[in-house]
């Protein structure tokens, strides 16, 4: 279990640097490039194949939205559902829907939806997850209900936290293009909007000014692949790049502190490997 939330809380710390940081009240303008570590793959863009790599998880926060997720202060945030309860019996979870969500296209989130994106997850403990579901009822419109076969306490931490089986997609529109279809132009309920993509190179997003928590600040996020760390570190220095993810120890923050770069640029730290961050006595597997 600690090995899952540990994958959910560093996603979210590259995200929220990535996304997070700009949403405000104001309208959306100008354009963040951001120098990214590994080539993005499209297969991130469609939550069904959500891996158990953290990396997807950047792209999951910006292009989509979930029924609840980790947040600052909170592992489990209401997002899509503005609500969830569990009964006495531990053996139903019952959802009720955001009425101001929206996918991009401009439809509603619907129960329909929620139950359709669970069906299809085939990602990281999909088995796992859906072997522990008895059904899933809509018992009016808004409202969605899991019945597991038995209790089972880690449902909301493997259904909010740890997989993408709660992050949702359009029913209609998948239906209508199909997995390769979304893949090549996928639409969320996200921060941001699809624009274009261009493999190996870079992942234009827009903003998504009816985002129901609040408008992204900057207008276009470009996902920029330099997977050469000493390069995105001059790109950031020259300015090409607004932020870099970069890998040190704890004894080099201060050289990178001192690192020259434009105002408002940062670097994004990455936790070293589980294997050497190990607690005497941890024997779950690395990530």
């Amino acid at each position: 279990m600690k090995t899952v939330r540990s994958l959910a809380t560093t996603a979210l710390v590259v995200v929220m640097s990535t996304v997070g940081a700009f949403w405000a009240e104001a309208a959306p303008s100008g354009q963040i490039t951001w120098g990214v570590h590994i080539s993005l793959a499209p297969t991130w863009f469609d939550p069904a194949e959500t891996s158990g790599s953290i990396t997807s998880f950047m792209v999951l926060y910006a292009l989509h939205d979930a029924m609840v997720k980790p947040m600052p202060g909170n592992q489990l945030t209401p997002s899509l559902a503005e609500s969830w309860s569990a009964s006495p019996d531990g053996l139903a979870y019952e959802f009720v829907l955001r009425r101001a969500a929206r996918f991009h296209n401009g439809d509603p989130v619907t129960a329909e939806d929620v139950k359709f994106s669970f069906e299809r997850y085939r990602g990281s403990s999909s088995k796992l997850i859906k072997d522990k579901v008895a059904a899933i009822e809509i018992p009016e419109p808004g409202r969605v209900r899991f019945r597991l076969k038995q209790p089972w306490p880690d449902f909301m931490t493997f259904y909010g936290n740890a997989t993408g089986a709660g992050w949702i997609v359009p029913k209609k529109y998948v239906e209508t293009v199909g997995d390769d279809g979304f893949k090549k132009t996928p639409v969320g309920a996200g921060p941001y909007k699809f624009v274009s993509f261009t493999p190996g190179v870079e992942l234009v997003l827009e903003a998504n000014d009816q985002y129901w928590r609040k408008s992204p600040t900057v207008k276009r996020l470009v996902l920029k692949v330099i997977p050469d760390e000493a390069t995105r570190l001059v790109a950031l220095k020259r300015g090409e790049v607004a932020g870099a993810h970069a890998q040190a120890h704890a004894g080099q923050l201060d050289v990178l502190d001192q690192f020259p770069r434009p105002v408002g640029s940062q670097i994004s730290l990455a936790r070293p490997p589980r294997e050497a961050r190990r607690e005497p006595g941890d024997q779950s597997p690395g990530l």
